[in-house]
């Protein structure tokens, strides 16, 4: 994971690796793509089965009794007591480390056994057909990207709305008709091959794109033509947390990649768990094999650095970005490609990296391309500056650097394109909420505001030589409007370019509110309330509240089909808190709520739940939470910490074991945010909330009424190759045995089960059926568990 796949700008391949909240965005209207060149900025959209050996009986009995008269059979999975490690002198047992071997046959039996059972308890879920049938229906409504351009081209992506993937379509201007240039849905039988990266070249005649198979993060990479469809020869492999990028001569691409695991060819690839080392940076000529690509840097003393190219704007130089971890701190090195005496073709065959300068060579700041006139940049940093500022440098001299626009006092400026030659427009985020400007590139004055509703720029699709650009919109009951601006009068012409519509949703029916929630020390939290209009505050409603709170993301408005049924069909009060940790308020807010202060987060979280309580919204036994990846975590934290608090817990592809995360795949970027267990210091901070080092049996405890788990459901993936799924299947095997096999008569009644699902990763790349099926699935066990019924 490097975990975050949100906001990277347009101009900066960072890293794609952070645990992302996977689905956050899954049921988004928008197809919006983070492109690594220089057309989009987007925040990428972001986004069930086990065994029992009787079957299941429902019974809607509510609070600490489980909605089953009948407790299931838990699969008994074996307990290593010989395996125990000594953490700085804390000997600490992990009795299924044999879990961590995805390819053993234990380790399979274990899993088939847990999804015969989820299988059986969610047979006895009454609505679960119903929820699918409806989310089908809600969901079959057409869905776009705002149109992004190379050459004298548009591309834009179109689901025509339950097509497993995204379709790309090419016209010569917005009027002619569209073509379709790469049908994703062709690519296999079922759908789990995804367009992940891509880009057109500058004269618009080659598009190079990357596919993934089952959601993993590894991609390959091919080529094809524009103009007649045709596949080009090239196939580049092994290609992971990168960008393409071409050079403006259309001759080949930057790309970065790692090293080809030992028995690559016959991988399953995606579901092994080894470290990601020695990523690198490579130029691929056109109509060559991989085997002859230019290595363009390499750092063998830190192993664990990512590489990421983008070729500026204007075509001379190529930026190097390089990341040590998730951290928002990056360097930044440069090479005038317009000095190679033999341009790039000079270095094929040699062992020679390119010639790179250093221009930032401290990871004590992030820094994103904004433009440049010949050696004159702008970049978008959080130098001193942790609500982000816009600089200027003058690469001959690169000590010194300009402010062209000031750190706000209040809000985030999260984006800045350069379009219409010498304006830029920029993106802000004030209270969770977007707002866009045009201001003067040269002086960073304020010229204009661009009208919008409350909500979120999903997308911005811009060219400097363009006077048009395309917003990309969105909001909890907006699914979608794409704007286009024209920036060639005085007053800026914004106006609907394409408004997405679905069928049978009337947003007058549903209100939108934010609430400021005090924290345990006092800290106001956002927090996002949406419900039916005229809603009763008497503590009888069913409520999901859903949080992530790490790597610097936030959590915006968005449109999601199966929370907004969940509204309608199930009187749900669905709200998002926007937690420190994330990146609601800049640099400060996010380092808030990670390492020594990750407690911060469940403080946070447990906070809004509180109130959600408190006024009235709900109660205890018909609150669900839920959250994906470092949200996993947010969930799997609190449960352990407030197991009173909740009725119901969705914990998506959650970072479980911390105090071994980062021994696979990329889970070493972490540290940045948690810290790592082999330093003392940080090993304390970890195994206090550490989700599966803190399982314990609340009914120990002293209190006058019995206290149990909530009713909870792991999810994961079995080609999650981000956030591994032993994370989740050693916290289920620890859940099921504390609280309910290891005793005779445990108190413990509300089910502990997982969902593993097949032929998938992380959440990207996800096809619509399977997104369908996975919200029916755990939405209707969260329906059966907090006692929700159906209301036509």
């Amino acid at each position: 994971m490097l975990l975050c796949s949100r906001h990277t700008s347009r101009h900066m391949p960072t890293i794609i690796s952070s645990p992302l909240s996977r689905r956050v965005h899954s049921c988004s209207c928008f197809f919006s793509k983070k492109l690594f060149n220089k057309q989009i900025l987007s925040r990428k959209n972001f986004s069930e089965n086990l065994f029992a050996s009787r079957s299941l009986f429902a019974s809607p009995t509510m609070g600490s009794l489980s909605a089953f008269d009948d407790l299931p059979q838990y699969p008994i999975a074996r307990r290593d007591e010989s395996v125990v490690d000594n953490y700085h002198g804390a000997m600490v047992p992990d009795p299924y480390r044999w879990l961590e071997d995805p390819d053993s046959e234990e380790t399979r039996e274990f899993v088939e056994k847990q999804m015969k059972l989820t299988d059986s308890v969610l047979k006895t879920c009454q609505i679960r057909e119903k929820l699918g049938e409806r989310l089908t229906k809600l969901y079959d409504f057409p869905k776009y990207s705002t149109p992004f351009r190379a050459g004298d081209n548009y591309f834009y992506f179109h689901n025509t709305g339950l097509q497993p993937q995204s379709v790309l379509y090419v016209q010569d201007s917005l009027d002619a008709e569209a073509e379709v240039l790469l049908d994703p849905n062709t690519l296999s039988d079922d759908g789990t091959v995804a367009l992940s990266d891509y880009a057109v070249s500058e004269d618009a005649k080659y598009f190079a794109y990357g596919t993934s198979c089952s959601g993993s993060d590894w991609v390959t990479v091919k080529v094809m033509r524009v103009d007649d469809k045709t596949s080009e020869p090239d196939t580049i492999s092994w290609v992971k947390f990168s960008s393409i990028s071409w050079t403006h001569d259309n001759k080949g691409f930057f790309y970065s990649r790692y090293p080809a695991p030992e028995d690559g060819e016959k991988l399953d690839a995606g579901t092994e768990t080894d470290a990601n080392l020695n990523h690198e940076l490579y130029y691929h000529f056109l109509g060559t094999d991989q085997s002859e690509d230019i290595l363009g840097w390499r750092d063998p003393e830190y192993p664990k650095h990512t590489h990421s190219a983008s070729v500026t704007e204007d075509g001379k130089y190529v930026l190097l970005y390089i990341n040590e971890n998730c951290d928002p701190v990056n360097k930044v090195y440069y090479c005038d490609l317009s000095l190679l005496p033999k341009g790039l073709e000079g270095y094929k065959g040699t062992n020679e990296l390119l010639p790179f300068v250093k221009l930032v060579d401290k990871f004590d700041a992030s820094y994103h391309y904004v433009a440049n006139d010949e050696a004159i940049f702008t970049f978008l940093t959080n130098q001193d500056a942790p609500r982000n500022k816009l600089v200027r440098v003058d690469i001959n001299e690169p000590t010194s650097w300009a402010v062209v626009l000031q750190e706000d006092n209040k809000d985030v400026l999260e984006s800045a394109s350069a379009v219409n030659v010498n304006h830029l427009v920029v993106s802000y985020l004030s209270d969770v909420k977007n707002v866009l400007q045009i201001r003067d590139l040269r002086t960073g004055d304020l010229l204009h505001h661009l009208p919008l509703d409350i909500g979120t720029v999903s997308e911005i699709s811009s060219r400097r030589k363009d006077r048009m650009i395309f917003v990309g919109f969105t909001s909890f009951l907006v699914p979608g409007i794409i704007y286009m601006c024209n920036l060639e009068g005085e007053i800026p012409d914004m106006r609907i370019f394409r408004e997405i519509v679905v069928p049978g949703f009337d947003r007058t029916e549903f209100e939108v509110s934010q609430a400021f929630v005090p924290s345990k020390d006092s800290t106001k939290i956002p927090m996002f309330i949406v419900a039916r209009k005229g809603l009763h505050l008497d503590g009888s409603h069913p409520c999901l509240l859903y949080g992530y709170g790490g790597f610097n993301i936030s959590i915006p408005p968005y449109f999601t089909a199966s929370r907004i049924l969940l509204a309608k069909h199930l009187d749900v009060v669905f709200c998002v808190a926007n937690i420190r940790g994330g990146g609601e308020y800049g640099t400060e807010w996010h380092k808030a709520g990670g390492l020594a202060r990750k407690q911060n987060c469940f403080d946070d979280f447990i906070s809004a739940a509180e109130y959600l309580i408190s006024a009235g919204y709900t109660q205890p036994s018909k609150l669900c939470i839920e959250g994906g990846s470092n949200g996993g975590l947010l969930v799997g934290a609190c449960i352990n910490q407030r197991p009173d608090l909740f009725g119901c817990a969705l914990a998506h592809v959650g970072v479980m074991d911390m105090l071994r995360f980062h021994k696979f795949t990329i889970g070493h970027a972490w540290t940045s945010d948690y810290g790592c267990s082999d330093k003392e210091e940080e090993f304390k901070w970890l195994i206090k909330y550490s989700p599966l080092h803190n399982v314990r049996r609340p009914w120990d405890k002293p209190s006058d009424k019995v206290i149990q788990y909530p009713s909870t459901m792991l999810l994961t993936a079995d080609h999650d190759d981000r956030v591994v799924p032993l994370h989740s299947l050693k916290l289920l095997a620890t859940m099921q045995h504390t609280l309910c096999t290891s005793l005779k008569r445990s108190p413990q009644s509300n089910l502990i089960i997982g969902r593993i699902e097949q032929k998938a990763g992380h959440g990207a790349g996800m096809p619509t059926q399977k997104i369908i099926d996975e919200a029916a699935d755990r939405y209707a066990f969260m329906a059966k568990m907090v006692g929700a019924s159906w209301i036509d």
